[in-house]
C-alpha cells in the first residue's frame, strides 16, 4: 500500500503540479501563496491513509484542500478587518474635516466605555452589522450584545448632555458708576 500511495503522489506532482499551481494562484492572485497552499494540501491529502486513492480522487481532494486553505485564510483575514480597528488606534484624524473635533470627542467617549460595549458599538453602528453579526463576531448571544449596546448608548447619551448642559453664568459684578435703584 506505501507503494501505490507513493506513487499517485509522485503521478499526482509531475502530472497535475503545475494545473494544482495555477488553481491556486487564481485563488489567491499570488504565486508564492499558491506554491504554498499546493504544498500543504498535499501534505494534507497523503499525510493521512486513504482506502483506494487514486490519481482523479488525489486531484480532487487536493483541489478540496486548496479551496477550504483559502476560505479559511479569508475568514480569518475577514474576522481580523472587521475588529482590528478596535486594537489599534488611529494614526492621525482627518484635519479637513470641519467635524473633527465632534468626531474626536465621540472617539474619546467611545474608549471610556467597557471593551464589550466600545466593540458592540463600533461593530454595530460604525461597521454597520447587524446584531446577530456582532453577537457572531464576538462571540456572544444576541441578548448580551444588546445589554451591552443598551448600556454603552446609555452611558453616551449621559456622557453627551453632561457636556452640553450650560455652564453657570458668572454673576454680575457691579462697579463704582453703576447705580441701584
Amino acid at each position: 500500500m506505501a507503494r501505490t500511495w507513493d506513487a499517485v503522489a509522485t503521478r499526482l506532482v509531475a502530472e497535475r503540479g503545475d494545473a494544482l499551481t495555477r488553481y491556486a494562484f487564481l485563488l489567491t492572485g499570488d504565486a508564492d501563496d499558491a506554491s504554498d497552499l499546493v504544498q500543504d494540501a498535499l501534505v494534507r491529502t497523503f499525510g493521512t491513509p486513504r482506502v483506494r486513492l487514486d490519481l482523479p480522487r488525489a486531484d480532487a481532494y487536493v483541489r478540496r484542500a486548496i479551496l477550504n486553505a483559502v476560505i479559511d485564510r479569508s475568514r480569518r483575514d475577514s474576522t481580523w478587518r472587521r475588529v482590528r480597528h478596535l486594537a489599534v488606534a488611529p494614526a492621525s484624524a482627518d484635519p479637513e474635516s470641519e467635524r473633527t473635533d465632534e468626531r474626536l470627542d465621540l472617539m474619546h467617549r467611545i474608549r471610556a466605555l467597557a471593551p464589550r460595549q466600545a466593540a458592540c458599538i463600533v461593530l454595530r453602528y460604525y461597521e454597520d452589522l447587524t446584531v446577530d453579526q456582532v453577537a457572531a463576531t464576538l462571540g456572544l448571544s444576541s441578548g448580551a450584545v444588546k445589554r451591552y449596546l443598551s448600556d454603552a448608548l446609555r452611558a453616551l447619551s449621559s456622557s453627551i448632555r453632561a457636556s452640553d448642559a450650560p455652564a453657570p453664568r458668572p454673576a454680575p459684578t457691579r462697579t463704582e458708576g453703576d447705580h441701584v435703584a
